[in-house]
């Protein structure tokens, strides 16, 4: 390898206590639908609807944003919990679940057109320097960002592929994500290939099996880092995110994951 996440009363609680992304950074599809949002007042809609939901689900929650979507009698009503809801603009019927649009070529999933484009603004955030980079030698034609364990046997296994996925053009950036938690013996081997001198080399070895002295050194961003991937949704390891921001849970292999960057 070359180094260079009444009826129905408990189903709508449950799903609105489940959410974990509460970064506001929400893009609008067009033009047309923000400056309809912000030209809007939706604050009447606002009060009612943290109303209901908080008496719901029995905890306080609020509206963070309102927005027109596509379909002209739904708005996009995004929550403190990170949940987004679609609400009549009179506040009388919402549903829980994605938007579709049906298009000539099939449906189109226009929610998780939006946590893609989100997912990237926060994966383009992190500072690169505080990954564990594998880079192709030649030409870089596309990268992945993984959320790995060392102790996962489905990262170990993917972690097999790098050197595959550098030879087809594909970088791979690891951010640290222990499933086990931060005290656990995953986040302290986490934490030394981070500190190591050879970041790339330790933790091919760490991944391998192979024991090695343990090192947390204070500047190891593994507390970031799953913090992070908590609020991005992630659940498991691997857990892979493309460039464009699409998070793909579990194992693929190289092979895989070029036709799903639409490289081969």
């Amino acid at each position: 390898m070359n180094a260079k996440q009444p009826a129905g009363h408990g189903l709508i609680a449950k799903g609105l206590n489940a959410g974990l992304m509460p970064f506001a950074l929400i893009m609008a599809l067009a033009v047309s639908f923000a400056a309809q949002a912000q030209l809007a007042d939706y604050s009447e809609l606002e009060t009612q609807l943290a109303k209901a939901l908080s008496s719901a689900t029995g905890a306080p929650i609020t509206v963070t944003r309102i927005t027109a979507t596509p379909a002209s009698e739904l708005l996009e009503v995004s929550l403190s919990n990170g949940l987004t809801v679609y609400s009549t603009p009179d506040g009388k019927y919402f549903v829980v679940g994605d938007l579709y649009a049906v298009k000539p070529a099939g449906l189109v999933n226009l929610a998780e057109q939006k946590r893609e484009a989100e997912r990237k603004l926060i994966i383009d955030g992190v500072n690169i320097d505080d990954m564990v980079v594998f880079s192709p030698e030649g030409e870089t034609r596309d990268y992945i960002t993984v959320f790995t364990d060392v102790t996962c046997f489905y990262c170990q296994k993917l972690h097999k592929e790098v050197d595959d996925l550098n030879r087809r053009g594909i970088e791979v950036r690891y951010l640290a994500y222990p499933r086990a938690g931060l005290d656990s013996d995953g986040a302290k081997q986490l934490a030394t290939a981070w500190c190591a001198d050879d970041p790339q080399a330790t933790l091919t070895k760490l991944k391998a099996g192979v024991s090695l002295p343990l090192n947390a050194c204070a500047d190891a961003p593994i507390a970031a880092q799953f913090q992070l991937g908590g609020q991005l949704g992630v659940r498991g390891t691997p857990a892979i995110i493309t460039s464009g921001g699409q998070m793909i849970p579990g194992y693929r292999s190289a092979a895989d994951l070029e036709q799903i960057l639409g490289l081969n």
